[in-house]
């Protein structure tokens, strides 16, 4: 979100801002599914997160699936910073990714399906930025909860290489790792481009299709 530029690079771990030990003040429900962003979630329901760039515009396209989409949310994990704040993110010393938590019913829709969602909506090419947001906030990762998350986005991975590869682009530089805390962000990053349909959105693909992605 803001087209400066700044560091791509992580910061020492000792190096890191220090944050702090309450959560920030955020909004209770979703702005357009009025489900509980904090929970509690529906039985049988599975968590997903992934960062890839602003993320006013990654949370869209997960709550515009509709279809199985419980609740999405926005926030920062993958980094050093307990608790951080928008600006905090911002400064790169805290070593967090902009994120979205989504939680789903996978009777509905698969997890393949949001990886597709997720490969097709960026170029997972460029490392630390997407397009004219530079930054670590804005690398592109995949944060797995369980062994099968992990293989399906590996899995995943190697295939968009070849259909990457197919067409002349480079090698991708997707983080895929175990979810770390999610910290949610502050009210007005919420659904904000319900809120504010014009705002800034910054993603683009590559205009390569994903050969994953069948419902359940």
């Amino acid at each position: 979100m803001f087209l400066f530029k700044k560091s791509a690079a992580k910061v020492a771990t000792p190096d890191a801002l220090p944050g702090r030990a309450e959560a920030l003040e955020t909004a209770k429900t979703h702005y357009l599914l009025r489900t509980p962003l904090k929970g509690p979630y529906p039985d049988g329901h599975q968590k997903a997160m992934f960062g890839f760039g602003c993320f006013w515009g990654a949370e869209r396209k997960f709550w515009g699936l509709g279809r199985g989409i419980f609740t999405t949310a926005v926030g920062y994990s993958g980094g050093d910073t307990p608790n951080p704040t928008y600006q905090e993110v911002c400064s790169g010393l805290t070593n967090h990714n902009e994120v979205v938590l989504v939680v789903f019913d996978p009777e509905k829709v698969s997890y393949e399906a949001l990886l597709k969602v997720f490969w097709e909506s960026h170029d997972p090419t460029q490392g630390m930025r997407q397009g004219n947001d530079v930054g670590t906030q804005y690398r592109s990762g995949v944060y797995t909860f369980s062994d099968a998350q992990r293989q399906a986005a590996e899995a995943s991975r190697d295939a968009y290489q070849k259909a990457l590869e197919a067409r002349g682009l480079g090698a991708i530089t997707t983080e895929i790792e175990p979810a770390q805390p999610f910290y949610f962000a502050e009210e007005y990053h919420q659904q904000y481009l319900a809120k504010v349909p014009n705002g800034y959105c910054g993603l683009g693909g590559t205009g390569v299709s994903c050969p994953v992605g069948v419902e359940t």
